[in-house]
This record gives C-alpha cells, structure tokens and sequence, in this order.
C-alpha cells in the first residue's frame, strides 16, 4: 500500500512539473491600422471596439485558444499608426504553418483597416513595449480641403509661420521634463522623456511635424503641436515656450490638436532581439 501511495505521488508530481515548464512561445507582429473607428489600442471594459481586442479574438480563433497581444504603446481614439508592434504568447512552439502563411490567413480574417505585415517567434522575454527605445510619430495637417484626407489629416487654413515653429520646436531638444504636455489623470510614473527629433516640414498643401524619443506621454504630441500652431500663429515667442516647457502645467500650454491627424510611424528595437527584415520594412 506504501507503494501505491508513493507511486501515486511521484505521478502527481510529473504531471504538476509538465504544467509548471510547459513550452510557451513569444511572437512578434509587426502591424499598421487606420484608427478612425477604434477607441484606440488599448482593451476597454465597455465597448470590443478596440484595435487590441480585435486582435485578441482573431488571434485566439486561429490558434485555438486564449490570445491576449501586448502592444509596443498606446494610441488613442482616433489616433492612426503606420508602424506598430505587438507581442504574444501561445502554446504552439511553432505556429501551424509558415509566419507567411500565418499572416495571410491572419490579415483575411482581420478588417480592412488592420493589417499584419510580418511575423516572428522571438525570446520568451522579448517585450514589444519595454524593450522598445525610440519611437517616432508625425502630425498630418492639410491647408486646403481635401477629401481623401478627412480622417487622416486636420484642416487648418491659418496663416503660419513654419520657420518659427521649428525654432520652438527645437526647444525640445534640450528639454527632459515634458509635464507640460501630459494629460492629467495619466498614470505615468515620470514625466522626463528624451527627444531627439523635432520639425516641421511643408510639402504642397501638406504640413507635417515629426517627433521623435524614447518615450512618449499621454497627449504629449497633440499638446506639443497645438503649443507649437499657437507659435506659428504668432501668440508665442521662443521664450513664452521655453517658459511653457519649464512650467510643468498642463494648463500653461496650448490646446491638444484632433486626433485624426496623429500617426505612430516608427518604433526602434536592439539588434539582440534579432528582428528580421520583414518586421522593419513596411510595404
């Protein structure tokens, strides 16, 4: 009877063991969605309308099982990304046929208005957030009516001084604390972000502003651009934005710009992660 008992709890024990170290593997997506009818990236309690929980579901039905993806950020409603990534795990070591195949039967079952260009297994602790270190966005505004823009860009008819705005801009450079810019109610642990690209640039009857840093913070780039028109309109000198910057208040800096010209374009990971060049290069 000893026997039996001890036999019995060795075999528990295996099993317990295979449950405890069973194989999981991490993939990567690298993905782009036009974010008009979504209440952004992120899973809300209330509403499946989000770019996050289309992909769970899809996801799990193509597996087979309970997917949730981790996003590289968070974009708001409305907000577009060309560029963006996400990170999931799952009980199959391999997926059931090819990353190519996957991703063709993938983007058949997604909407239109998300699409999947690549996947990858990578290390189990691969992060598409934490392990991201520059991300890149740009501010779409179109000066004259158009109406193949109306959900991709703001019209903004006001006279502009383009010059000026960027030598404000260039202010973000040597800056490090952008709670001027932070929405309140967030629930970042810091303020201090790393800027290193800033500018304006105008093409035809399109003006786009691209930032670049290692961070961003909720409403950060909306706030800096509606602070930086204010410029351009001539309500603010170099100084008053330097003063706005310093400040730290939310309330001392211009108004947040519409969402729908807001386009997540890039995010940079380390070489150690091995990313192929199928995750780099959008078609």
């Amino acid at each position: 009877m000893a026997e039996l008992v001890e036999a019995t709890a060795i075999a528990i024990e295996c099993v317990f063991l295979q449950l405890s170290f069973s194989t999981v593997a991490r993939y990567f997506l690298f993905l782009a969605y036009e974010g008009t009818r979504y209440q952004g990236w992120q899973v809300q309690p209330h509403t499946t309308d989000t770019v996050q929980a289309v992909l769970n579901a899809k996801l799990s039905m193509l597996l087979r099982e309970p997917v949730e993806v981790t996003g590289c950020g968070r974009t708001d409603t409305g907000v577009h990304a060309s560029a963006f990534y996400a990170h999931f795990d799952t009980s199959h070591t391999e997926l059931p046929e090819s990353p190519e195949r996957f991703v063709y039967h993938l983007n058949a079952v997604l909407p239109a208005d998300i699409a999947v260009y690549a996947a990858q297994h990578v290390n189990d602790t691969a992060h598409a957030r934490f392990d991201a270190t520059y991300r890149e966005y740009e501010y779409h505004i179109t000066r004259t009516k158009n109406p193949f823009a109306g959900t991709q860009a703001w019209l903004l008819r006001d006279e502009l001084d383009v010059e000026h705005m960027n030598a404000c801009a260039q202010l973000f450079l040597q800056q490090t604390d952008f709670g001027a810019f932070c929405k309140s109610g967030g629930n970042a642990k810091t303020t201090l972000c790393t800027v290193s690209r800033a500018h304006w640039q105008s093409h035809n009857h399109k003006l786009v502003f691209t930032i670049g840093a290692n961070r961003f913070l909720r409403n950060m780039v909306r706030a800096a651009v509606g602070t930086l028109l204010d410029a351009g309109r001539g309500k603010l000198t170099v100084a008053d934005v330097q003063r706005i910057l310093q400040s730290g208040n939310r309330s001392e800096a211009g108004q947040s710009v519409p969402a729908r010209g807001l386009f997540l374009t890039g995010v940079h990971y380390p070489a150690h992660l091995n990313l192929q060049p199928d995750m780099l290069n959008r078609p």
